[in-house]
Formats: structure tokens, sequence, C-alpha cells
């Protein structure tokens, strides 16, 4: 006679490895926190801060020798760079007026990058920029560098008997600054 499967002698016990643990190595570099050594935090010390390196310098993709390395973008340093506060002063005051509408908005575009072009483009106008008939006048472009590289500029336009505040963040790209964030207050 055979044993249905529901009685206790046909059920057999099964035989199965026990699991263990394999790592397998990832192809990636190691996380930021391995490869440095543990700081020690003090209240009130700021750490420091890495320098701003953006991407590779187009000279040393041109020391490589690599076909196809100098398409693209290239970060500029400090010294092959124009004033940043002349091009600064010359960004504010062509913004402002094209979007006074004193001047076409497509000679900012040189300028700036995609996404801050866009913006003007599609944004609104402030008020005070779009109306009326007075002068608008730009104060003094005070600016910042916060790394090599980059330059934070801002400055007070006034229309009207009103201020108001214009900041900007350049960064130089192909020899030249261009206007990667523009905030007009």
């Amino acid at each position: 006679m055979t044993a249905s499967p529901s009685t206790p002698e046909a059920v057999v016990p099964a035989t199965r490895p026990a699991l263990r643990l394999v790592v397998v190595p990832t192809p990636q570099p190691p996380l930021e926190d391995e490869r440095r050594p543990l700081r020690l935090v003090v209240p009130g010390v700021a750490a420091p801060r890495p320098a701003h390196r953006p991407g590779p310098r187009l000279r040393e993709a041109r020391s490589l020798g690599r076909p196809g390395d100098d398409f693209g973008p290239s970060w500029s340093v400090r010294a092959e760079l124009p004033d940043a506060g002349a091009t600064g002063r010359r960004l504010i005051t062509c913004a402002l007026e094209a979007l006074a509408g004193r001047r076409p908005l497509s000679q900012v575009q040189g300028m700036t990058s995609l996404g801050v072009y866009t913006a003007l483009a599609q944004g609104r106008r402030p008020r005070w920029c779009a109306e009326g008939s007075g002068p608008l006048l730009v104060g003094h472009v005070h600016v910042c560098e916060p790394v090599d590289g980059v330059a934070e500029v801002s400055a007070v336009a006034r229309r009207g008997g009103r201020a108001h505040a214009v900041a900007a963040r350049l960064e130089g790209i192909d020899g030249r600054w261009r206007c990667t964030a523009l905030q007009i207050g």
C-alpha cells in the first residue's frame, strides 16, 4: 500500500545548505566618508570647505591627447577671465533694460545660462521695471569671489525714486563669465 502525502511517514525533510553571506566588490569608487579619516567636530568651528572644481579644465583635457576631449564647456580660472565687476554691471543693466522693454531679450542670451534665459523669457516682469518712463540707474556693483572661477555680484537699481536689489552668480566658462543665477527684487 502506498502512503498518501498527508501521512507523517511520507514527509521527507528537505536538506538545504545553510545560507551564507557573500560580499561582492563593486566597481564604484569608495564613498566620501571611506576615503577620509574621521574629523573631530568642534562646536562653533566650521569645517573647511573643499575647493570648487566643477569639471575638468580644457588644457588638462588637451594634455591627455584623447580625441573628443575638446568638446563641451570648460571651466575657467580667475586669471583667464575678464573683470567680474564690469561684466556684472553690463549683465544687470542689459537684463533690466530687456525686462523694461528697452532692448531685445536676445541680447542677454549670450551672457546667461539656458535656465536663466528661459526664466527671463517666460517669467513675469517686475512691475517697477516694466512700468514708468524714468531712467534706470544701476549703482555700485559689489563683487565677491567665493572660489576660483565663480563671482557673485550685487547692485542696487533705482527707478522713480525707489531702490531695488539685484544679485547674480557668474561662473567662468570658456574664458568668459556666464550668469547661472539671477535674482531681481
